[in-house]
């Protein structure tokens, strides 16, 4: 059997306690297997909150994955995830280009990028050397605006012809993400589904495990 999909979290838009905040994110992480964080602290229209206010929240977050053996990531800018320590960084199209954050990050480092619904731009990063690509957005989300809309054929397509890892974005839920993980998808990128479940982010991941455990059973 094929490796089992995993949950990739992202964080909410804004962090006001990231005390408060580290005791969610310790409950996500014992609730079930994580792979990956990633700090992103953006409004829905992409406007990034100040740099030092990221710092403050990675000097928090980062050695609760750590402790945890989950990647930390921060969005969009290596020279941050360079200052944090960061596992690595996550990059769209409009951000710092993958060639100059591999530069700044180092080959260790993990970088994945942003490729919208296109095959080209994931073949691209794959063959610069990117750890992951991110699909999507494959439903609605209020997370972020988005012009684009991928579909699980992409995700098949992507699976069948390349080894790079993938991650669907996008508006996923428990409810919904059956058939993202048949199609194929490494990772299932995961925000408000979590953080705003109505039981509590343990909760909503053993929602998701149970979920993806149901859509890999023959």
């Amino acid at each position: 059997m094929d490796a089992p999909c995993r949950l990739y979290l992202i964080t909410p838009p804004q962090i006001e306690d990231a005390a408060v905040f580290s005791d969610q994110l310790k409950a996500a992480f014992d609730a079930g297997d994580v792979a990956c964080v990633q700090l992103r602290l953006k409004s829905p229209d992409g406007a990034s909150a100040p740099d030092d206010e990221i710092l403050r929240v990675a000097e928090a977050l980062a050695p609760l994955a750590k402790a945890r053996d989950v990647a930390f990531l921060i969005n969009d800018r290596p020279d941050l995830a360079l200052k944090a320590g960061a596992d690595g960084v996550h990059v769209g199209q409009s951000d710092a280009p993958y060639g100059k954050a591999r530069a700044m990050l180092g080959d260790d480092a993990t970088i994945g990028v942003t490729c919208h619904n296109s095959k080209h731009l994931g073949l691209d990063a794959g063959e610069a050397g990117a750890d992951y690509v991110a699909f999507g957005a494959f439903f609605p989300t209020d997370t972020k605006q988005t012009q684009y809309r991928a579909t699980p054929e992409l995700l098949e397509w992507w699976s069948f012809a390349t080894t790079v890892p993938s991650v669907a974005i996008g508006g996923v839920t428990p409810e919904n993400c059956g058939p993202l993980v048949r199609a194929g998808a490494d990772f299932l990128a995961v925000s408000s589904a979590v953080w705003a479940h109505p039981e509590g982010p343990a909760a909503a991941i053993a929602a998701f495990e149970a979920a993806i455990l149901k859509a890999r059973r023959p």
